[in-house]
């Protein structure tokens, strides 16, 4: 499946929870989403290979990628179209070969240590960031700003989408900066209308 990274969902259960979650992923993806994320920590393996099954029937059609975040084995139970690993995971070359070639398979990455380790050769694209502080991630790495995401988009073999905090006025920072495009979570989660939200990262 085509990897666009223009507009990336990261789904969020307590922010997704005032539409219930397929119906603010559908709605997010009318306005505009082209990527999306299931993350919830929280919830157990066969919860989440719930919700991927159901998100994946409803994306059907769509062309729009569901990956899952961090949980290797959910993804390959829902048939998902790809993971997002962070740095402690588990092993990317191990997910590449259990998801197979043709998987979307990304990487959080937060300062140019773990830039300048990280194999790209299993790996379709880098996630960045925090680029600010966010509520939805507690306990996050510091906050890199745009200087500090150009300087890791500019270390990055792979396209880049920037994580952290980003909301629709951030746009064309990230886009100077070099990344693909930004990650949006509470920025189109958490609003009353998930499609015109999406639509306002756009409108800019």
């Amino acid at each position: 499946m085509r990897l666009d990274l223009t507009l990336y969902l990261v789904t969020d259960p307590r922010l997704c929870a005032r539409h219930g979650l397929v119906e603010t992923v559908v709605a997010a993806v009318r306005g505009g989403v082209t990527l999306v994320q299931l993350r919830d920590k929280q919830a157990s393996d066969e919860e989440l290979i719930d919700q991927a099954r159901r998100l994946k029937a409803a994306l059907a059609g769509s062309g729009v990628p569901l990956i899952i975040n961090d949980r290797l084995d959910v993804a390959l139970a829902s048939e998902a179209d790809g993971l997002h690993l962070g740095q402690d995971d588990g092993e990317v070359a191990a997910a590449r070969q259990a998801l197979g070639e043709h998987a979307i398979l990304g990487l959080s990455v937060q300062n140019l240590d773990q830039m300048s380790r990280l194999d790209p050769e299993p790996l379709d694209y880098l996630g960045l960031g925090p680029v600010f502080a966010t509520a939805t991630k507690p306990n996050h790495a510091r906050p890199l700003g745009f200087d500090g995401l150009a300087t890791l988009v500019a270390a990055s073999p792979l396209p880049a989408v920037a994580i952290g905090g980003l909301q629709a006025e951030h746009v064309g920072r990230v886009r100077t900066a070099g990344a693909k495009g930004p990650a949006g979570g509470a920025a189109i989660c958490g609003q009353p209308d998930p499609e015109a939200a999406a639509q306002a990262f756009f409108n800019v």
